[in-house]
């Protein structure tokens, strides 16, 4: 599993936006970047530069996936019918940790990605700890007995920052079910994210 080590909020500071739409982003307060530098006047960034922080940004958003995955899940992208940039979101939303997020069943990727590799997650009825397993169309996510009680679930079910996607669709508190794979406009980021720009650095 791969895990985030750094400051979670760094990311947002170097890209000068609050990436997850937290109220406690540092963004809030200064937008400028981190370190001694942080507030010096930008040159103007190259085609590169902003396809890499295109890049970067997604990445980032999925709760810092390795690069090798990321890699690997850009390539099945490109090998499916259809737009690269819309298969590459749709196969980022199919991942367990991210409709585990989705479904307010946690308060960010990274709580969704700890509950589920601590085994509360149960997929179809049957416990699943790979945040990165692809969820299919149909596939129903619930909690386990333990999670309904824990306080994270619970302040993440209380969130009024962000609304549950109409492809996660919930039965109760406790259940949701997969409907379909989502297109890049419906899926509530809260940022602009620009998987296209992705495709371009990938494909150099």
């Amino acid at each position: 599993m791969s895990k985030r080590k750094s400051a979670k909020y760094k990311l947002d500071r170097r890209m000068g936006e609050n990436i997850w739409g937290r109220p406690n982003s540092p963004v809030n307060k200064r937008s400028y970047g981190p370190g001694q530098h942080g507030q010096r006047r930008k040159g103007k960034m190259s085609d590169f530069g902003l396809q890499l922080r295109a890049k970067q940004k997604l990445k980032g958003y999925y709760g810092d996936v390795t690069e090798k995955q990321f890699k690997r899940t850009y390539a099945e992208a490109s090998r499916m019918k259809g737009d690269t940039s819309q298969n590459l979101i749709g196969l980022l939303e199919r991942r367990l940790d991210m409709v585990v997020y989705r479904a307010k069943f946690a308060p960010t990727i990274f709580s969704a990605r700890q509950i589920v590799s601590h085994g509360h997650i149960y997929v179809n009825g049957v416990k699943c700890n790979i945040a990165s397993r692809r969820i299919d169309i149909g596939d129903v996510i619930s909690l386990g007995s333990k999670a309904k009680e824990m306080a994270l679930v619970i302040e993440a079910q209380g969130l009024a920052e962000r609304d549950i996607p109409d492809y996660v669709a919930p039965d109760g508190n406790e259940k949701v079910q997969f409907t379909r794979v989502p297109k890049l406009d419906e899926v509530p980021y809260p940022v602009t994210m620009e998987p296209n720009l992705v495709v371009e650095f990938y494909s150099r």
